[in-house]
């Protein structure tokens, strides 16, 4: 059976295909008198919607959400929230000539492997279009972090690599990210992204990309040790992502070329409170978060619809090559920082409907 949830407490469930009528999902577990308009949903989902630039893909969708149950003047109910999108500018034709063929890279084979039936429009359920509405169900959890905390909380993302061009930390600026199509925090390196990305469109090719999510305001004790950590259930979330390869928290990976010595975070009293001296563990400690700054990065592989021929073969299993035409991402990452953005939000508050 299709696992189409994710959450414990603050939970939603998705449904709907690339080329389907519509897409959409449920969330459960909302707390009542929240105020909710689908004007507040729409600010996020404009982030991510296709077509609005050169660099993504040309597919014209305007994401308009609308709520269908869960709020009554304005405010949530306590009872399942239903969010609809309706796909307006699908195209399959494109697909047509490559019904019969398995795209490398992508889940065709092992979706036919596993049901025996596949929906070759666009990938159907395996899209990346079925991430729009965990975009909106981001937004919702946003509002429930903040009930629960007390307080206004922050989660931005960033693009920090694409290729093998990487940003600069020292350059790091919240508000010039939201200023540029790319999500970029390093005024420096976003001309070179632009020019890279052009090339490989041009050249009928893709790239991948490391998003950054940092969360704010989040205070400590949320998860559990061993099996219910707070730092697996954040992994678990950006791996549901499509095309995600690899997850790290604070210094993840690079961890293993710091000593004991450089990569403890120690710690020290300020204003009678605990305080840390730094962050390499990324807000998290034995599974629990510390009340720190919560950091999280994911990877995503280059876009496997390419134009250039690949090997491939088909549900006959004969021997063929396949050109992947349509209108697609040349590099999925740009789209995924408002992805991993709500990944990051349903997650907290899921843990804070669980804590606090």
């Amino acid at each position: 059976m299709s696992s189409n949830s994710i959450g414990k407490y603050f939970t939603f469930n998705s449904w709907g295909e690339s080329h389907g009528k519509a897409i959409g999902c449920v969330i459960d577990g909302v707390p009542s008198k929240i105020k909710l308009s689908e004007t507040y949903i729409q600010n996020f989902l404009d982030k991510r919607k296709p077509g609005k630039n050169k660099y993504t893909t040309q597919r014209k969708e305007s994401d308009k959400i609308e709520i269908l149950s869960g709020v009554f003047q304005g405010l949530t109910t306590g009872h399942p929230i239903s969010l609809i999108i309706y796909n307006e500018d699908h195209r399959s034709k494109d697909y047509l000539e490559i019904k019969n063929k398995f795209r490398p890279g992508h889940a065709d084979y092992t979706y036919w492997k596993k049901y025996g039936i596949r929906d070759y429009r666009g990938g159907g359920r395996s899209s990346a279009r079925e991430t729009a509405v965990r975009v909106a169900a981001g937004a919702v959890a946003r509002k429930v972090i903040d009930l629960k905390t007390k307080k206004k909380s922050n989660i931005i993302g960033a693009l920090v690599q694409i290729g093998n061009i990487k940003i600069n930390y020292e350059n790091w600026d919240d508000k010039f990210i939201l200023k540029n199509e790319l999500f970029c925090p390093d005024k420096k390196v976003l001309n070179q992204w632009k020019e890279l990305i052009v090339k490989a469109r041009k050249e009928g090719s893709s790239l991948g990309a490391i998003i950054e999510i940092r969360a704010s305001g989040i205070p400590a004790g949320l998860g559990e040790p061993v099996y219910e950590k707070f730092d697996s259930d954040i992994a678990k979330a950006m791996m549901t992502i499509n095309a995600v390869k690899g997850v790290e928290i604070g210094n993840g990976f690079n961890s293993v070329y710091e000593s004991g010595i450089s990569n403890v975070d120690e710690m020290g009293v300020k204003n009678k409170k605990p305080f840390f001296y730094s962050n390499n563990n990324g807000g998290v400690l034995g599974g629990i978060t510390t009340g720190q700054e919560i950091i999280c990065r994911f990877v995503v592989k280059p876009t496997s619809s390419i134009i250039t021929k690949r090997k491939t073969i088909t549900t006959n299993l004969k021997k063929t090559t396949i050109s992947t035409k349509g209108r697609h991402d040349p590099c999925v990452g740009i789209r995924a920082v408002p992805v991993g953005e709500a990944m990051m939000a349903t997650t907290i508050a899921d843990h804070c409907l669980r804590y606090l």
